[in-house]
């Protein structure tokens, strides 16, 4: 299905109900940075992520290291970020408060 690149008064107050979310410099992603307690919580969080990035056919761009997972989403197809990111975000969110 294609996804339609969102505006960035949309974006920007679609960030306002995600805590720590923020569009980055080149205006075509949205990116966090999570930290957990132990490297296996951060795995943890990586691998309910990861099913839920399948479940949408989406993908992050990310990096761990030990107890901290960088997170970009964009939508490559779309040129920037879509409502298919934010879908991917709030999982994460929520894979996130699980930990």
């Amino acid at each position: 299905m294609k996804q339609d690149k969102l505006s960035t008064e949309v974006i920007t107050s679609s960030l306002a109900m995600l805590e720590g979310w923020k569009l980055e410099d080149d205006g075509v992603a949205i990116a966090k940075s999570f930290r957990f307690k132990t490297f296996a919580s951060a795995f943890a969080f990586m691998t309910e992520a990861a099913q839920a990035a399948e479940r949408l056919n989406h993908h992050p761009e990310w990096f761990n290291v030990y107890d901290k997972v960088d997170v970009r989403l964009t939508t490559h197809s779309a040129g920037g970020v879509t409502a298919l990111d934010f879908r991917l975000a709030e999982a994460m969110e929520k894979a996130a408060r699980a930990r």
